[in-house]
């Protein structure tokens, strides 16, 4: 049965940001608040914790695209390829922010991401998850619990969420209500910002 752990979403005690932590190093899947809707996460770096999210996303892990959510930009020189100016300065533009930006990957992403040719890189603007991944020292893969087949609250209200996730993940984090519209989606693999998905995010306002 799934842990509830309600955080405060501006002022999170380092109590309970450990115990997140904690649950992640150990293989743990956590659902956490973001800046759009709430997301299935786990460590990138644990092989069986990424085979049990594809699992509950009903996806074979060598399809999977989940992103990196990253506490800051300086994760970009690790797991994308060099981008060029005007790319990183939109980046600075629009993160933290609900944007997941797909990026060239580099060849030091973790074993399950090997052969992959992008990657897409996710910097919420939610105090929360960006904590998580900083003690955690590495970004948490990513995937929405949003679907659009679904009620609204089920993908809006934590307790919801935690009753149909409760024997899947390990942990829910509560931070009150989130957000029904998930991130945009931009591609700049090409060296040109190429819309992928209408989201939260409104790119025209930063180009």
């Amino acid at each position: 049965m799934a842990k509830i752990l309600k955080i405060h979403p501006d002022n999170p005690s380092e109590k309970q940001i450990n115990e997140v932590v904690g649950v992640l190093k150990k293989g743990g899947i956590i659902i956490y608040p973001t800046d759009t809707v709430y997301g299935l996460g786990c460590d990138i770096f644990n092989h069986r914790a990424m085979e049990k999210l594809a699992q509950i996303k009903g996806v074979k892990l060598e399809k999977v695209h989940f992103s990196f959510v990253c506490n800051d930009l300086s994760d970009l020189s690790k797991f994308s390829r060099p981008i060029d100016n005007t790319i990183f300065k939109l980046l600075k533009r629009t993160l933290p922010g609900p944007f997941t930006f797909i990026l060239n990957a580099s060849n030091n992403l973790p074993v399950t991401y090997k052969n992959k040719k992008t990657v897409g890189i996710r910097v919420p603007d939610n105090i929360v998850p960006r904590i998580i991944v900083e003690r955690l020292g590495n970004p948490i893969a990513s995937t929405s619990t949003h679907s659009d087949d679904e009620i609204m609250e089920y993908s809006t209200d934590p307790e919801l969420i935690a009753e149909k996730y409760d024997k899947l993940v390990d942990l829910v984090i509560d931070s009150g209500i989130g957000d029904y519209t998930a991130s945009t989606v931009v591609d700049v693999t090409s060296g040109e910002p190429i819309l992928i998905r209408q989201g939260k995010g409104d790119l025209s306002l930063y180009i």
